[in-house]
């Protein structure tokens, strides 16, 4: 079956997929996928079962093999004659195709769909969002849902656009080479933004330097069609990366391609932040000795990119300042995602859904700038897929969170447990305030014998740490 027969099939599915049996309401188009912990292909007949109209099967899979020899009844023929198994050579390959052409057969006023791709080391899910936001003002947008980036999740999130969309925001992740190639030969983008690159996943990329160029695949692509990317040009190696690749149709207008933006690139600043008034706050001037103060509920000066970024998407798109302005401040942050919360004894600034060495400098500058009379507490988990460099970084981070100044330093995870050998003098064996838990789990029975009170507390690290496990405590 090729794919312009299995689009027929899944737009007779009313453009409804699923890759997970527990989501099944009925009438959809199931792939069966197959991971390195499970085998999508061992649930395809719960699935037509539970209501699926069709599943898409590897197929050398069993359920494929039993099919091809009629050892299956016929109740998997449905009343038009249609077989429900569709057996195929690779079930992720096909739902991609599948996607790929979704997206190219859509159109909005004759003209090809708008599609953003928004990629990055920090900042694509909240970067994402407030693009949402402000280009929802004006637009019926589909984006992708929380942080489904991966080859999986960009595909389900490409079916998901339907007559009504007008503009779709997707996000790329990547953790090694050609991640973001993949991903830009699936969703066509005619828009990309960047958000930044630091050290993340350096066991998949090898070096900063292949970071760099894995992102830079997004500009590899929009630079082949002739497409726009919006460049944060106070960010010097986004500069080089666009430099690198000539982002130009018009030797007379260089960078023609490239639709700058920035916090000093427009003259805006960020105003001091307290635990009074402890969101983002960014002066932005609109006339000369007039400036906008935009409030968010973002917490971390390193949120002002973001701002940017969203401002720069929706003026582009027509949406004027102040509507763009209303929506970023009406944005509230969620999963773990520089979030502020106040308990009944503490203030914390939770940012615990991922960590690397750059998104952990900026947090703890951020911490570190806070004017605060409350005593102030770090509670860092492991950073992550860091490779070799991994005890360098994590030395580096216990070196600048001393350097704050801090009432407490509680570190989980054996990564900053080996790295903290190298100040025995600051541990609380010596006296000093560096505290360390082999899990977040064990950190919070410790918090629970002995409660945090008065404090502002950041709690920071990968996903994998699990830092939130220590919020209900404080």
């Amino acid at each position: 079956m090729n794919i312009s027969e299995i689009y027929n099939i899944y737009k007779e599915c009313g453009g409804r997929v699923t890759t997970d049996t527990r989501t099944l309401t009925g009438g959809e188009l199931f792939f069966a996928l197959k991971g390195e912990n499970f085998d999508g292909n061992e649930y395809a007949l719960k699935a037509l079962e539970a209501g699926a109209a069709y599943a898409v099967v590897n197929a050398g899979s069993r359920v494929a093999e039993d099919l091809a020899e009629r050892r299956l009844d016929e109740t998997l023929v449905n009343a038009g004659g249609k077989c429900r198994l569709i057996a195929v050579r690779d079930t992720l390959r096909t739902l991609q195709e599948l996607a790929r052409w979704h997206r190219s057969m859509i159109f909005v006023d004759g003209k090809p769909l708008t599609v953003i791709a928004l990629t990055g080391t920090n900042g694509k899910t909240t970067t994402k969002e407030l693009i949402r936001a402000v280009l929802s003002v004006k637009y019926n947008v589909t984006a992708t849902e929380g942080n489904l980036n991966n080859n999986i999740g960009v595909p389900l999130t490409l079916l998901k656009i339907n007559a009504q969309t007008q503009i779709a925001v997707i996000e790329m992740g990547a953790s090694h080479p050609g991640d973001i190639k993949e991903l830009v030969d699936i969703a066509l983008p005619n828009f990309g933004l960047v958000t930044n690159v630091g050290k993340a996943h350096l066991l998949g990329f090898g070096s900063f330097e292949g970071v760099m160029k894995t992102k830079g695949e997004l500009y590899d692509y929009l630079r082949r069609t002739s497409d726009k990317v919006f460049v944060n040009v106070d960010n010097p190696y986004l500069c080089r990366m666009a430099a690198e690749r000539c982002l130009q149709s018009d030797p007379e207008r260089p960078y023609s391609l490239v639709l700058p933006y920035g916090l000093e690139y427009s003259g805006a600043s960020v105003l001091p932040a307290s635990p009074e008034k402890p969101f983002l706050t960014i002066s932005l001037p609109v006339a000369d000795g007039v400036a906008l103060e935009i409030r968010t509920n973002l917490v971390g000066a390193y949120n002002a990119d973001n701002v940017m970024a969203a401002l720069a998407v929706g003026t582009y798109f027509g949406v004027g300042l102040e509507d763009a302005v209303r929506a970023i401040e009406a944005y509230v942050p969620s999963n773990n995602r520089s979030q502020m919360k106040r308990t009944e004894r503490n203030t914390l600034i939770v940012d615990a859904y991922n960590a690397n060495p750059t998104s952990m400098a900026a947090a703890l500058g951020n911490f570190a700038a806070i004017e605060s009379d409350e005593p102030k507490i770090l509670m860092l988990g492991d950073m992550l897929e860091l490779g070799e460099d991994s005890l360098s970084e994590h030395k580096a981070v216990i070196d600048r969170a001393l350097r704050i100044g801090c009432e407490g330093i509680y570190l989980v995870g054996s990564e900053f447990g080996k790295a903290v050998a190298d100040f025995p003098d600051k541990t609380e064996a010596a006296g000093g305030p560096v505290k360390c838990f082999a899990t977040s789990a064990d950190l919070a029975v410790y918090l629970s014998e002995n409660p945090v009170s008065g404090r502002i507390v950041l709690v920071k690290g990968s996903r994998g740490t699990r830092m939130e496990n220590v919020v209900p405590v404080l």
